[in-house]
């Protein structure tokens, strides 16, 4: 997309009050996935205290730019988190703990494949203080598991849900994919159904896509027709909506109390300070909005944190970037956003996208009621096309 130009005047700055949250990536997994286009990389032995003192040091140079503030969620992506021995996790947890004001009510999520789950770690992460577990099931049947190269199978998902449950994890949530290879839509409801049954109270449920770079784009599978992938969309949020888990964003459902904090605090253009090999972070200075990116080699960020190489130059967000990457999160989700919401995370005036406003409410994609904006069904189904509007 070409960002359009914007030149508004500058409301404010932005407020100090922007929620902070903390993202930790482990690159590394037992197997890749053939879909997977994230920094993960086979690995049958991490040197996990090499990486935990890199993480730390990491930590301690990006906290300079957040003034103090809390942490409010803190996230740990992968690769696979769940890998991570226990012991290890303890001490990781303790590190940022020392390095990083936490809030005492701080969502504390950790990504687990069913294949690496141990009774022993999920202790372990419970004591350091996890509180939220995201459980990568993406099917519950075992050949459609296969096809998508997963190391586990269906019962090994039953096994982890009740060992989470049973240390005392109550907020869960189920990743699953719908259209997988060589399916149909009957395939694809009986999946969310059975994710339904397990009464975890988020399901995070979204369309198999083939991302540049994978082994599935190189050589891709068969996949449903367009119109049975619609159809067992739409089908399956009916079937969540009955069971009271709401749609707050584009591919996240939850009960009531549940939603993913960390996850909503991106799609509303919050702060966020990455580290571990390959992390973005997005953090609100007194002199601008400034984005970080890390290097994605594990090894070539180990050695990075050393000498102080291990990230990309900061980059300040200019205008453009500001509404450009604001309406790519905030549409996202169902409710959309207030205008003040819009002026307090980007310290511009809401008239700086007053036209793509425009022209979307003419298009019959968004709604703006009392302050309000947010996307219509049709808005949402063809949210390429919305975004598109603030970037021509």
């Amino acid at each position: 997309m070409t960002p359009r130009q914007v030149t508004p005047r500058q409301v404010t700055k932005v407020s100090e009050t922007t929620p902070l949250s903390l993202y930790v990536h482990i690159p590394w997994c037992i197997k890749k996935c053939p879909y997977c286009d994230f920094n993960s990389h086979e690995q049958t032995d991490p040197p996990w205290d090499e990486y935990i003192d890199a993480l730390l040091d990491d930590l301690v140079k990006e906290s300079t730019h957040c003034a103090g503030r809390s942490v409010e969620t803190i996230f740990f992506g992968g690769g696979t988190p769940s890998l991570m021995p226990g012991d290890k996790f303890r001490r990781l947890m303790q590190g940022i703990s020392e390095r990083a004001p936490i809030a005492a009510a701080a969502e504390i999520t950790l990504e687990a494949n069913p294949g690496t789950v141990d009774a022993d770690n999920f202790e372990a992460y419970w004591q350091a203080g996890v509180n939220r577990l995201s459980i990568g099931a993406q099917s519950f049947r075992n050949k459609q598991l296969e096809s998508l190269g997963r190391v586990h199978r269906v019962d090994a998902i039953m096994k982890t849900v009740l060992i989470a449950r049973s240390i005392g994890f109550e907020n869960l949530n189920i990743d699953i994919m719908h259209s997988l290879p060589n399916d149909d839509e009957q395939g694809c409801l009986m999946d969310i159904r059975q994710a339904i049954k397990l009464s975890t109270p988020h399901i995070s449920w979204y369309e198999l896509t083939l991302e540049e770079g994978t082994a599935f784009a190189r050589k891709p599978p068969f996949r449903p027709l367009h119109e049975e992938i619609i159809n067992a969309h739409e089908h399956g949020v009916s079937l969540l909506a009955a069971e009271e888990f709401s749609s707050y964003e584009v591919s996240a459902y939850a009960k009531p109390g549940f939603v993913c904090r960390h996850n909503l605090n991106y799609w509303q253009f919050g702060d966020y300070i990455g580290i571990g090999a390959g992390a973005h972070g997005k953090v609100s200075e007194p002199d601008g909005i400034f984005r970080t990116e890390k290097r994605l080699n594990p090894n070539s960020y180990l050695k990075g944190v050393k000498s102080d190489d291990h990230s990309m130059p900061r980059r300040k967000l200019t205008n453009n970037d500001l509404v450009t990457d604001f309406v790519l999160n905030a549409f996202r989700l169902t409710d959309g956003f207030d205008e003040t919401l819009f002026e307090s995370r980007t310290g511009l005036d809401i008239s700086a996208i007053k036209e793509p406003l425009q022209r979307a409410e003419d298009k019959q994609l968004i709604i703006r009621r009392a302050g309000r904006i947010s996307p219509t069904a049709l808005g949402s189904r063809f949210l390429n096309d919305l975004l598109l509007l603030f970037c021509d």
